[in-house]
């Protein structure tokens, strides 16, 4: 993305919270655009890239820390609005002139909040339990507190341990809040987060599907001009939304590479090479290499001896293809489904860039040298769902769950071979037709079915006994896959998977479900 976008701009100043990204998603969730800026950047960075808001994030710090992150008060004479939050607040009631103090009582989790004056910020909040809201759950983080807000400030909340929870000066557009609005848990909590955006700030719901959409291609087509792009196709969402935009953008100058290296769920080989073709028309040349990947698989147990030769076979096939293509064809670009949390994570987080020179691509040899292309660079997940519907992609392709490379390969405790593949693959496909009959697929983040393929449980099947594998169920619901927890299936649809996967899956007598959140458990067992 450029920053001559038509979108207005957020940006929210990261302190080290492990929300920040959370409140970057709940201001695209607002159509309004926004981008990760570290504390460190200085005011006369941020005040040029003429943001129309600018959000402090919370952080794990006391203000009063040696070294902690502090906010620059010439940040507050820009006229540039600015909503603190948690410690963000904090840090701008000190820098304004307001009290902060240890006053030997913390909060942490679900706090009652009182609205002592709604002024802008807390008007006209609707709350659940009893539609217009004088007090609120919200969720706090905090050991210190603001005891007196800035002069000109205007406080409108407080906790029976906080006298200063929220603030806001109108005039200056200024605002801020101790509690964490961007998460689930604090009732009103995007209302608030749209009262400052919409309310204070002034800024225009113009980022949307059809808005990224429309930004994308042009983008795309400035850049890659009559160059070609190769664009790997794994089955995913990213790779699908990536190449459906490419396709949207260049037509035939992209072609798009699927190694079936037969580790995917049932169906999903024939949904890429039919359904996404049929969807967007892209040029696809299929590489066949099941055998190839089994062959080298054969006998392996250890799960990250799997994944190493899994990535190992994979770039030495997609490197074949690729110098073909290229031979007969020419390639410029290789396109890549970077999201945003990966450019944030991987301290690149201005989200500004869409193209950068990579001549060394997922271990791909040097003589190829390819220019990097990531439409989706600047893209939370769930924009990435929007943009695919927006495309036209069928929303098989656009819902589906988080799938690891590796495939089934880690999804089967033990050696990986063509009938316990089989057996997986059947037990998964019952586990996904249950869960979609059920209107429960979209609410579940991920759901691996796992064989134990190195236990034999023994069971009673029909007369006789029987020693068959064990299948775990792991049901997550996650946000961002940092954390999860185990989904809370109904009684009775897990009784339907258990009886179908014993019944029409004659090699499983048993089936567990994973109760177990992330921390402490991966979601994947492998």
């Amino acid at each position: 993305m450029s920053d001559d976008r038509p979108d207005d701009v957020v940006l929210v100043v990261d302190f080290g919270a492990q929300y920040a990204q959370l409140i970057a998603r709940r201001v695209r969730e607002a159509h309004v655009y926004s981008e990760i800026v570290p504390h460190t950047t200085p005011v006369a960075a941020i005040v040029a890239r003429a943001p129309k808001a600018v959000i402090l994030s919370g952080g794990p710090q006391s203000v009063y820390a040696a070294g902690a992150p502090q906010v620059d008060p010439a940040l507050f004479d820009a006229g540039i609005p600015v909503f603190g939050i948690c410690y963000g607040f904090q840090a701008m009631a000190q820098a304004l002139g307001g009290t902060v103090d240890r006053t030997g009582t913390s909060e942490f989790g679900r706090t009652e909040l009182g609205i002592v004056a709604p002024g802008h910020l807390l008007a006209d909040l609707r709350s659940s339990r009893d539609g217009l809201a004088s007090s609120l759950q919200v969720w706090m983080s905090h050991g210190d507190s603001v005891v007196a807000a800035p002069p000109g400030f205007t406080t409108l909340a407080a906790t029976a341990d906080t006298p200063v929870a929220a603030f806001e000066d109108a005039t200056r557009r200024l605002a801020g809040v101790q509690w964490h609005p961007e998460v689930v848990h604090s009732e009103a909590g995007q209302q608030v987060l749209e009262h400052f955006l919409f309310g204070i700030a002034g800024c225009r719901p113009t980022w949307t599907a059809s808005s990224i959409v429309d930004q994308q291609v042009s983008a795309i087509r400035a850049i890659v001009g009559s160059g070609r792009v190769l664009c790997a196709l794994s089955g995913g969402v990213d790779s699908a939304v990536a190449a459906a935009l490419l396709q949207r953008a260049v037509g035939s100058q992209l072609t798009c590479v699927f190694v079936d290296h037969g580790l995917l769920r049932a169906g999903e080989a024939e949904q890429v090479e039919h359904d996404f073709v049929a969807a967007t028309g892209v040029d696809l040349v299929v590489r066949d290499e099941r055998a190839r990947f089994l062959d080298a698989l054969a006998g392996v147990a250890d799960p990250e001896t799997k994944r190493k030769i899994i990535g190992r076979e994979f770039i030495r096939v997609f490197e074949d293809a690729a110098r073909q293509i290229a031979g007969t064809r020419g390639i410029d670009f290789l396109a890549q489904g970077t999201l945003y949390p990966d450019v944030v994570e991987s301290g690149g987080g201005d989200g500004a860039a869409t193209i950068k020179s990579h001549h060394n691509v997922g271990g791909l040899p040097d003589d190829l040298a390819f220019k990097l292309i990531e439409p989706l660079r600047a893209l939370f997940k769930d924009e990435v769902r929007a943009v695919g519907t927006q495309l036209g992609l069928p929303d098989h392709l656009v819902w589906r769950q988080p799938f690891p490379g590796p495939g089934l390969a880690i999804r089967i405790v033990g050696a990986v071979d063509q009938a316990r593949l089989d057996v997986l693959r059947a037990a998964d496909a019952i586990v996904r037709d249950e869960t979609a009959k059920a209107g429960l697929d979209r609410g579940i983040w991920q759901f691996p079915v796992v064989l134990l393929a190195d236990v034999r449980s023994v069971g009673v099947q029909g007369d006789g006994r029987t020693y068959g594998y064990p299948v775990v169920l792991r049901p997550v619901t996650s946000d961002d896959a940092m954390t999860a927890d185990w989904a809370r299936l109904p009684y009775n649809l897990l009784e339907r998977i258990s009886t179908r996967i014993t019944n029409e899956c004659r090699d499983i007598n048993r089936v567990v479900l994973d109760v177990t959140s992330k921390p402490p458990a991966t979601i994947e067992w492998e």
